[in-house]
């Protein structure tokens, strides 16, 4: 079996390791322990948690065992990477709470069976300690000199409202969890954003100061797309894994939406599909592209919310959309559904309308009545105030609510009107 390293080289996870050349064959010497900590300031991970969650779910898929930490100790704290400000300070009750959600949208993609991948909370030995012999037994073991150089204490040493105290300990915890699971689960290595290097580095030192294990960090890459934006945000915010935050036809569509250039590296990073595979996306064009982008909407969406869902999800764009049947060619090893019943098939009525009218936005009403929608104008306007008027799948609010160029999707603008009467519009430029 290939080496874990190699493919998470391979696939663009990588940003850095440390000893590199044991790392790999400590990697390739059997079933290893690597652990990555979440967050749980929230009830939900999104998006832009997945490199890590997918990096785990690989070391898994090649026999290792992975270690899920939730921070329940640590969130009471407060990680000061990537921050510009002290966060909102939890209580316990809600830093638990989001620890059981957050265990559930794990388990979607590991194995949590018979200890082949755990689960653990590290409140269970932080809030254990006592100040005077963790600060004679560990404290001493690391430098205030070497602690503010790091990026996560300097950026915010630099910051208007500086570093708080109970903030810098950070460093020194997330190195004790490291130790902990050295300790007692055999974990030499933990993996984590590029802004967690310093603390990574910071763990694997305290290993070889008080175990004299040679302990092992890897940091991956900032994911942002062509556009240059961060990987997981849109204007309507984060993209949530947990349904109730994100629906499960949304997530679909935030995949669906993927810029062109993003789509076969999405695929290496965010599914399990091989690179053989994968390479020959670069080579799509048109709607076979689009075939590629539905393939990676569906195989992301089975991962985060099963494969019912997804099912679900896709024929829903299909219905909305008219989308065609995903060529077989096309990432064969996908379990997306290559022929699919539309209703009303690809006979949705369309219309074609100039970019330039949507540039200071069209009034929802009048759409539905220039399509046929509705009869008039009046009519249009009840239809919506009822509740009755949609685009792409949204109830829309109000009558006059204006319609840009930007909330055209790839596929065009879908208006229904109660359940079963669709138009879609689609754009043309001007010649």
């Amino acid at each position: 079996m290939q080496n874990v390293i190699d493919v998470l080289e391979e696939r663009g996870f990588i940003e850095q390791t440390t000893h590199e050349q044991e790392l790999a064959q400590y990697a390739g010497s059997g079933q290893v322990s690597c652990y990555i900590g979440f967050d749980p300031t929230a009830s939900s991970l999104h998006v832009g948690h997945l490199v890590p969650i997918m990096a785990l779910a690989h070391m898994q898929r090649h026999g290792h065992r992975p270690i899920a930490l939730v921070g329940g100790g640590t969130g009471l704290v407060g990680d000061p990477s990537g921050k510009t400000e002290m966060r909102k300070m939890l209580t316990v009750e809600q830093v638990n709470a989001n620890v059981l959600d957050i265990k559930r949208q794990l388990a979607r993609f590991l194995d949590f069976s018979q200890d082949k991948a755990l689960l653990l909370n590290n409140a269970d030995w932080l809030t254990q300690l006592y100040l005077i012999p963790f600060l004679r037994d560990f404290g001493r073991h690391f430098s205030v000199n070497r602690m503010i150089k790091a990026e996560s204490c300097r950026a915010r040493l630099e910051s208007e409202e500086g570093l708080s105290f109970i903030e810098f300990n950070y460093m020194v915890l997330q190195a004790y969890d490291f130790y902990k699971l050295c300790e007692q689960h055999q974990c030499r290595l933990q993996m984590g954003g590029s802004d967690q290097w310093g603390n990574i580095v910071a763990g694997i030192d305290l290993i070889r100061r008080t175990l004299g294990e040679q302990a092992f960090g890897i940091t991956f890459k900032l994911i942002t797309t062509s556009s240059g934006a961060k990987m997981g945000k849109t204007a309507a915010g984060a993209v949530w894994l947990d349904p109730e935050r994100t629906s499960t036809y949304d997530y679909y569509q935030f995949w669906v939406n993927t810029d062109d250039r993003d789509v076969a590296r999405f695929l290496a990073l965010f599914t399990f599909l091989p690179l053989s595979e994968i390479e020959k996306v670069g080579a799509l064009e048109g709607a076979e592209l689009n075939g590629a982008k539905s393939v990676l909407a569906f195989e992301a969406t089975r991962l985060a919310h099963g494969e019912e869902e997804a099912i679900k999800a896709y024929r829903s764009a299909c219905d909305m959309f008219g989308l065609r049947s995903v060529a077989d060619s096309i990432l064969p090893s996908s379990r997306i559904p290559r022929k699919v019943d539309l209703i009303e098939g690809d006979n949705v009525p369309c219309s074609e309308m100039l970019s330039d009218e949507f540039e200071e936005g069209i009034a929802a009403f009048k759409l539905f009545h220039e399509t046929g929608l509705a009869k008039s104008g009046g009519e249009a306007r009840r239809l919506i105030e009822q509740g009755g008027g949609y685009v792409n799948g949204r109830r829309l609010k109000s009558f006059d609510q204006l319609i840009f160029t930007k909330d055209f999707s790839e596929m065009g603008l879908l208006l229904r009107a109660g359940k079963k009467r669709f138009h879609k519009i689609l754009i043309k430029e001007k010649k």
